[in-house]
């Protein structure tokens, strides 16, 4: 019985070590990360393997585990770039990117933690630069977001090349200019407004003036054709059957024969 309290002493040692191997050799990753493996006395950071993904892990208490996020990201980035003409230009951008899984090992070997700031700032800021560099305030402003987004896209994919990480998106929430410069932009762009509004009024009263000309000329030319064809034998005829219409009515009339003007029937009365 005296021997017991001194076992428990070994003994609780022993447990305290276990506790501290167990937590040492254990890591947890979460929902939407993977941890690279540092093997402290191999060949460090494994590249050769695909990175620990979501759950827990067993590892030797010698190495590490650092754990990234490899989930779609968004890198907001406030730049100052200067346009074709030298004017100094504020671009407000999201990048939405993540690392590559499977070369997740090789970033961390080549680029480390940090990078974020290390390879994809330097990489949209350099893209973002040269994409408005070809363009003026005016283009800027008004009418190239879209193309200015998908340039910078694309240049950016094209620096990122081989490094690791990917680029899914690069979205231009907006582009302030100094407020002179947009003054004047707006100006320009209100006149060449209202000259299109008038370009257009003018286009329509010309049509429409054009259509009443045609419509005249088709009423001259369609009278002159009736004109014609009212010869004096036509009218005669159609004067006849005037008559034959009217003597076959119930009203009470008076028919005389060739007393009209060019020998036309004379019809007298017309009341019951």
């Amino acid at each position: 019985m005296e021997r017991l309290p001194k076992l428990a002493i070994p003994i609780l040692i022993g447990v305290v070590i276990l506790i501290i191997f167990v937590a040492k050799s254990t890591v947890t990753i979460g929902s939407g990360q993977a941890g690279v493996l540092y093997k402290t006395f191999d060949d460090g950071v494994v590249t050769d393997e695909p990175p620990l993904n979501e759950g827990f892990h067993f590892v030797a208490p010698w190495n590490k585990v650092f754990v990234y996020e490899v989930r779609q990201q968004s890198l907001e980035e406030k730049m100052q770039v200067l346009s074709s003409n030298g004017l100094q230009i504020d671009i407000d951008a999201s990048t939405w990117f993540q690392p590559s899984y499977e070369k997740l090992g090789s970033l961390h070997s080549e680029k480390g933690e940090e990078y974020i700031s290390r390879l994809l700032q330097p990489a949209v800021r350099s893209a973002a630069r040269s994409v408005v560099g070809r363009y003026n305030p005016e283009q800027l402003y008004s009418s190239k977001r879209e193309a200015i987004q998908k340039e910078i896209l694309e240049e950016t994919q094209i620096l990122l090349q081989d490094q690791y990480v990917q680029v899914n998106e690069v979205l231009v929430r907006d582009v302030s200019l100094p407020p002179n410069i947009k003054d004047a932009i707006e100006r320009k762009l209100r006149q060449e407004q209202e000259s299109l509004e008038y370009e257009f009024r003018l286009t329509k009263a010309t049509q429409e003036a054009e259509r009443q000309r045609i419509d005249a000329e088709g009423k001259a030319r369609a009278n002159e054709i009736l004109n014609a064809s009212l010869t004096p034998n036509i009218l005669k005829e159609k004067g006849i059957q005037a008559t034959v219409e009217l003597a076959k009515s119930n009203n009470s009339k008076t028919v005389v024969i060739g007393s009209g003007e060019g020998g036309l029937p004379l019809i007298l009365g017309g009341a019951n």
